[in-house]
């Protein structure tokens, strides 16, 4: 069950514009590298929507990764400078690791990549040209077919054993500084979200193919963020759950404008970890 509505009525929001998709002819695709001549990089179109998004801090401890797919956890770090690619793998990952395994009581805790954003206004989104932007549209990052396939890319030789047991893609989002007042991150509760939403969009890389959801509009979503994040918080997001026993298993989100938004607020500096979470039969 998701959170009951009268309590969600009685949280402080934010009335904001979400980018949606908007509604196309044929499956959407985005290249990660400059496409062929003559093909754009991407049609994905968005639709915006204005949509309230409520505070979730004052219902944290009600919210979880099986009910909602998300939560707000305390998470402290000594990592000095994430945006030392060396010390976040050496210093960073273990931590995390150990951590996740230990929160959700995983077997095993795999950490198969990171991604560092920074928001500069007016710059274009590049991948492998240092930190990326903030993404706008409202997405989530795997799909049915591709949460499975990241365990068969990333364990090839244990794929078969750990796909018989429960798989989840989560990740650890987390401010590098905060209090983060510039473009927060809104989650979308699980259980508002119809299948019908969710649309499979193609990821093609030089040698490769990935999929994510983009996602259609429905009126029923029901949107939250963490006003003020700290560098000491950070965020679990379930991207993919293998579970089909009435848990939560996509969560879309996306990075908003707050219009309460200070005009001097610092730009929104975060780090993502996507992690693979096994858990035995």
């Amino acid at each position: 069950m998701g959170l009951p509505q009268p309590k969600i009525e009685s949280l402080p929001f934010v009335t904001a514009e979400l980018n949606y998709l908007a509604p196309i002819a044929g499956k959407p695709r985005t290249y990660a590298f400059d496409p062929p001549p003559g093909e754009p990089k991407t049609t994905v179109l968005p639709e915006p929507h204005e949509v309230p998004i409520f505070d979730a801090r004052p219902i944290a401890g009600e919210i979880s990764l099986d009910r909602v797919g998300f939560a707000l956890i305390r998470h402290p770090t000594v990592v000095k400078n994430f945006y030392d690619d060396k010390e976040v793998r050496a210093v960073y990952y273990p931590a995390a690791e150990a951590f996740l395994k230990a929160t959700l009581k995983a077997d095993r805790v795999f950490i198969f990549d990171h991604t560092v954003r920074r928001r500069v206004e007016g710059a274009a989104d590049v991948r492998g040209a240092g930190p990326r932007q903030p993404s706008t549209n409202v997405h989530v990052d795997q799909t049915e077919r591709s949460g499975a396939n990241r365990v068969r890319e990333h364990l090839p030789d244990e794929a078969k054993e750990l796909l018989k047991g429960r798989v989840q893609v989560i990740n650890l989002w987390r401010p590098i500084r905060g209090p983060v007042r510039d473009t927060p991150l809104a989650m979308c509760d699980g259980q508002s979200v119809a299948p019908a939403d969710l649309v499979s969009s193609d990821l093609i890389y030089p040698n490769r193919n990935g999929e994510n959801y983009t996602v259609k509009y429905n009126p029923n979503h029901r949107w939250f963020y963490i006003p003020e994040m700290t560098a000491d918080e950070a965020l679990l997001l379930k991207c993919y759950d293998s579970a089909t026993d009435g848990r939560t298993r996509f969560v879309p989100h996306t990075a908003f404008i707050d219009p309460t938004t200070p005009p001097d607020a610092p730009s929104r500096e975060s780090i993502e970890l996507r992690t693979l979470v096994f858990h035995r039969r």
